[in-house]
């Protein structure tokens, strides 16, 4: 494995740890996202054996304890699998997660309370010198479960997507305006993992609204081009593929993928 810290928006740092043994023979990123400012928050924490790895890079742009806030999308391993081990090196941090999470899970398994948000929340965590305002956006089951959400910074642009776009592959460049839509259409039918709800490509219309500067994508590169184009695109691609006959139906069978390459 090989973790690596790039700046993709200004003060937003992706560190991504690619794995070749997922998804081969392209191997598979699992990004997570830090906003170095005033109060600095850390989107996804990896799964807890990458903590040493993540925690490590978080240290080389804010010491660990300066950490005042985790956020990611959903309650999954990829997402949330370090929030404790944070939580302990950080004891000002608490995680930050949308009133539906907090009442599923994070209510149970936070060592420390959590701090609900509703949907068009904003946390102000740039205070007086550097302007940085989180806001809350929730997304039921897109791509999926029930207390899914995004979050978008408002001064850079940048939305964070968790697993929308997600694409197999080193992630190389850190951020690209290359075409990103066509490897999601490509990760998404080998691994099934976005939910066929009408909800899907409504959503990605809404989000393409926010009009964002940047993607900042979970798994592989980021993206800085037309980013509302290609959540248009991307929700173009989805109501075609929900909409063909008998699809639904199959939907319930995972298809032929190698053993280790399911991202989740």
């Amino acid at each position: 494995m090989e973790t690596r810290t790039d700046e993709i928006a200004d003060r937003i740092y992706r560190i991504s740890t690619f794995i070749p043994e997922i998804a081969p023979p392209a191997g598979f990123t699992f990004n997570q996202f830090l906003i170095d400012a005033e109060e600095p928050l850390l989107y996804h924490t990896g799964q807890k054996q990458l903590f040493p790895l993540v925690s490590e890079a978080v240290a080389k742009v804010v010491p660990l304890e300066r950490l005042r806030w985790i956020a990611f999308s959903h309650f999954e391993a990829d997402e949330c699998g370090a929030m404790n081990d944070f939580l302990a090196a950080a004891p000002r941090a608490e995680v930050a997660g949308n009133a539906v999470g907090c009442i599923l899970s994070l209510e149970d398994q936070a060592i420390r309370p959590p701090f609900g948000m509703r949907d068009g929340d904003v946390l102000d965590i740039g205070g007086k010198i550097l302007r940085r305002r989180v806001r809350n956006i929730d997304t039921p089951h897109v791509p999926h479960t029930w207390e899914a959400r995004t979050v978008y910074e408002e001064e850079t642009g940048t939305l964070f997507c968790g697993d929308l776009l997600t694409h197999v592959g080193r992630g190389q460049p850190a951020v690209t305006n290359d075409d990103l839509v066509g490897a999601a259409v490509e990760a998404e039918t080998m691994f099934r993992f976005t939910s066929c709800l009408t909800a899907t490509a409504t959503t990605l219309r809404s989000l393409a609204d926010l009009s964002p500067t940047t993607l900042a994508v979970m798994h592989g590169s980021s993206y800085n081009g037309d980013c509302a184009g290609a959540l248009k695109t991307l929700a173009d691609e989805f109501e075609a593929r929900f909409s063909e006959p008998g699809l639904v139906a199959s939907r319930g069978v995972l298809p032929d993928v190698p053993l280790g390459a399911h991202p989740g």
